[in-house]
C-alpha cells in the first residue's frame, strides 16, 4: 500500500476523485504548482513542462475499494526559462511536500504550446528571414506561416548546447485559404527557444512559390454534392455502460479511463468478466520520419508524442460531426508553462457502436439460423499536431478482443517544386506542390496482466513440413511456439513468411483443455523502417528497428526513445531497457508494440488527407473455455424493421 503520502491532517480530497487513477483535478493542478513554487529549482525562471498524475503502484489500485482514502502524488517535469535543463519532482498533495528531486542538467522539455505562436513571430520580424522573403517577392510578412518542427540533433556547428526549434514556412494569400497549397521552399530559420531569437537562416535557394489556390474551407467550394439523407444513431432507451468518475463498465467490461499532456489517452486495468486481462495501455511515442535529403527536409523527423506531448494537442470535439449518437464526454485538464490548470472541454469521446455480424450459422439441412451482432465501446480522442490530425480510438469487442485504431488525416506537409518535376522522393499533389514520401511509427507500451501478473510472452510461426515420408501429399503445415526467456531473446520483427504472431499468457492458468489462458498481439501494420539505424534520426529512433520488444516491469521504463526526447542522442530508451537483459518468463512484464503507416502520398490525400488508418489487436487466444460470446440473447432489431 502507498503509505508515504499520509500526514497527520490529510488533504482533502476533492468529491469528484473517486479512484485512485482517476487523472489530477484543476485544484489538484494548481495545488502542485503552489507547492513546487514554494522552492522553485529555477526561481523565477521556473516553467512547468507537465504536471500529471503520479500513478500509484499496481497493489494500491487491487487493494482500493470504493469510498477509501485516495493518497495523491503527482509527477512533475519544470524547466528553466533561461538555461538547458529539466527538473523533475514528485510532489505529494496530501503532505504538500516534494518527495523527490532529480536534476537533467543539458535536458531540454517538450516545446510547449504557448511556444508555437511565438516562434512564428519570433521568425517573422528577423531581418535576415525578411530579407529572404523579399528575394522570395514577399514583403507582407503577415502572410508568412511558420510550423515549429522539433530541431533534432544532427551536430550542426552552432546549435550545440541549445534547446532549438527549426521552422518551415508557406505562404497564406487571403484570409482562411489553405496556406499548405503555397510552401514557401529552400527557407528555414533555427529559432533558440532560450533567448527568443533566430539564430540561423538557412536560404537553399529560391524556388517559385505556388500560388494555385487549393483549398477545403466550405466557404471556398462552389459546388457541393446533394445532400444525403441522415443516418442517425437513436438509442432511445439509452446506451449500456454507466460511469463512476473515469471507471466505466460495459456489457462485461470494466477499465479506467486516464490522459496526461504527453500521451493523451491512456486506459487502466482493462477487465473482462472481473479478470484482468491489460494492467495499462496507451501509445508512447511516434516518429514521423520524411525520405527527403533536399534542402532542409532532412531535419523531418518529429517526435510527436516526446517532442510535443500530444494530449497538449488534443480537440474540443463536436457532437453530430467528430462524434456520432449518444455520447459521453470527459473533460481533460492539464497545465501551463506558469503552471495554472487549463481545461479541453469534451476532449474524450466515449459511446457504442454496432460493429456488424458477430457469429452465424445456418444449419442447411434444417435452415435454422442463429445470428448475433456485435457491438463496440468506443473510448477516443483526436489530436492535430500541426498539419495532421491523429485520431486515436480503443475499441473493446463482445468477443473479448481489444482493438487500437489510429485514423491519420488532415493536410500532407508541403514542399515546392517547379510544376512537372517533382523530386524522386515525393509526389506533385497539384502543379508545384510536393508531398514527401514518409512514414508515422507508433509504439505502444502494454503492461498485460493476463490473468494476473505472471506472464510469458511466446512466439509462433508457421512452417511447412518437408516433402518425405512426414508429408507425402506436401500438404502438412504445423504452427510452432517459442517462449522468450530474456529480454535479448525478445527483440523481435514481423516474419510474413512464416505468419508470425505473439502472445501473452499465464502459465500458471488453464482453460478447460489444459493450455495456458492468453492473449494474441494480432500486429497486421508493421512497417519497415528506412531511416538508417546509424543516422542521427535513426539513432534517436532506434525502438522502431523492431515490432515487438518485451522487457520485466519497471514504473519508470516509460518511454522508447527517453524521457527527454527533444535534440536527444537515442539514450535513455528501449535499447537500454533490453540490455538489462531480464529474465521475462512467468514474470511481471511490458509487451511494446511498433506498427505504423508507410505513406507514399497520393494525389487524393490533397487538400485534406482522408483518413488512412492503422492499429493493432489483442484477441483472446485460449483466454475463454469458448466462444465468450455463444449465450448473447438473441435479439432483432425492431427499429431497423418497418411496422
Amino acid at each position: 500500500m502507498d503509505t508515504c503520502c499520509v500526514s497527520a491532517a490529510p488533504r482533502q480530497i476533492p468529491l469528484s476523485v473517486t479512484h485512485p487513477l482517476q487523472p489530477l483535478t484543476p485544484d489538484e493542478i494548481r495545488a502542485v504548482a503552489t507547492i513546487v513554487r514554494k522552492d522553485p529549482p529555477y526561481g523565477a525562471d521556473t516553467r512547468f513542462e507537465t504536471i500529471e498524475l503520479m500513478e500509484p503502484d499496481k497493489a494500491t489500485v487491487r487493494a482500493f475499494s470504493s469510498g477509501a482514502p485516495i493518497a495523491r502524488k503527482a509527477r512533475v517535469n519544470v524547466f528553466s526559462a533561461a538555461a538547458v535543463t529539466v527538473t523533475s519532482l514528485v510532489v505529494c498533495l496530501d503532505t504538500q511536500t516534494i518527495l523527490t528531486r532529480k536534476d537533467f542538467p543539458g535536458k531540454r522539455p517538450m516545446i510547449q504550446l504557448e511556444q508555437f505562436l511565438s516562434i512564428e513571430g519570433i521568425v517573422r520580424t528577423d531581418p535576415e528571414f525578411i530579407a529572404a522573403c523579399a528575394k522570395r517577392g514577399i514583403t507582407d510578412m503577415e502572410t508568412v506561416c511558420v510550423d515549429p518542427w522539433s530541431a533534432g540533433n544532427f551536430g550542426v556547428p552552432g546549435e550545440e548546447g541549445r534547446h532549438l526549434c527549426h521552422i518551415f514556412c508557406w505562404l497564406r494569400l487571403r484570409e482562411n485559404e489553405n496556406f499548405y497549397a503555397h510552401p514557401i521552399e529552400g527557407l528555414n530559420a533555427v529559432v533558440d527557444l532560450i533567448t527568443g531569437k533566430v539564430i540561423r537562416v538557412d536560404d537553399y535557394g529560391v524556388v517559385p512559390v505556388p500560388m494555385q489556390e487549393v483549398n477545403y474551407e466550405s466557404q471556398f467550394i462552389e459546388t457541393f454534392q446533394p445532400t444525403a439523407k441522415p443516418i442517425d444513431v437513436v438509442q432511445q432507451e439509452g446506451v449500456n455502460f454507466a460511469f463512476d468518475g473515469h471507471r466505466i463498465t460495459w456489457r462485461n467490461w470494466s477499465l479506467v479511463v486516464g490522459f496526461n499532456a504527453r500521451e493523451a489517452l491512456t486506459l487502466h486495468d482493462i477487465r473482462f468478466d472481473g479478470r484482468p486481462i491489460v494492467n495499462r495501455a496507451s501509445i508512447v511515442e511516434m516518429t514521423v520520419p520524411y525520405g527527403s535529403p533536399d534542402n532542409g527536409h532532412f531535419r523531418k523527423n518529429v517526435f510527436d508524442i516526446g517532442e510535443y506531448g500530444i494530449g497538449k494537442l488534443a480537440n474540443s470535439l463536436k457532437l453530430g460531426c467528430d462524434c456520432l449518437g449518444v455520447i459521453k464526454y470527459l473533460d481533460v485538464h492539464l497545465n501551463t508553462m506558469d503552471g495554472d490548470p487549463w481545461t479541453i472541454e469534451k476532449a474524450i469521446c466515449i459511446h457504442e457502436e454496432d460493429s456488424g455480424l458477430l457469429w452465424k450459422h445456418m444449419d442447411f439441412r434444417t435452415e435454422r439460423s442463429e445470428i448475433r451482432r456485435g457491438a463496440k465501446l468506443v473510448v477516443s480522442t483526436i489530436c492535430t499536431v500541426g498539419n495532421y490530425e491523429y485520431g486515436l480510438y480503443w475499441y473493446l469487442f463482445l468477443d473479448g478482443t481489444i482493438e487500437h485504431e489510429v485514423k491519420a488525416t488532415g493536410i500532407i506537409n508541403t514542399a515546392a517544386c517547379i510544376p512537372g518535376q517533382p523530386p524522386k522522393y515525393g509526389r506533385e499533389v497539384a502543379p508545384g506542390v510536393v508531398g514527401h514520401i514518409h512514414q508515422h511509427i507508433l509504439c505502444a507500451r502494454l503492461d498485460m496482466a493476463v490473468d494476473g501478473d505472471a506472464n510469458s510472452v511466446v512466439e509462433c510461426n508457421t512452417y511447412a513440413e518437408p516433402l518425405g515420408p512426414a508429408n507425402p501429399y506436401g500438404n502438412a503445415f504445423f504452427e510452432q511456439q517459442t517462449v522468450l526467456g530474456r529480454e535479448s531473446e525478445a527483440t523481435r520483427r514481423a516474419d510474413p513468411a512464416s505468419h508470425r504472431y505473439w502472445k501473452v499468457i499465464n502459465p500458471n492458468k488453464t482453460n478447460y483443455t489444459g493450455a495456458p489462458v492468453g492473449y494474441k498481439l494480432e500486429a497486421n501494420h508493421c512497417v519497415t523502417p528506412f531511416v538508417h539505424p546509424d543516422s542521427p534520426s535513426g539513432k534517436r529512433a532506434a525502438f522502431v528497428q523492431n515490432h515487438v520488444w518485451v522487457t520485466a516491469f519497471d514504473p519508470e521504463e516509460r518511454f522508447p526513445a527517453g524521457d527527454f526526447v527533444n535534440h536527444s542522442d537515442g539514450a535513455g530508451g528501449l535499447i537500454e531497457f533490453v540490455a538489462k537483459n531480464r529474465p521475462i518468463e512467468n514474470t511481471d512484464i511490458v509487451l511494446w508494440h511498433v506498427f505504423g503507416l508507410h505513406h507514399p502520398v497520393r494525389v487524393e490525400d490533397f487538400p485534406v488527407q482522408p483518413c488512412v488508418f492503422t492499429g493493432f489487436k489483442l484477441m483472446p487466444s485460449g483466454f475463454f473455455d469458448r466462444n465468450p460470446a455463444i449465450n448473447l440473447p438473441p435479439v432483432v432489431n425492431t427499429a431497423s424493421c418497418p411496422a
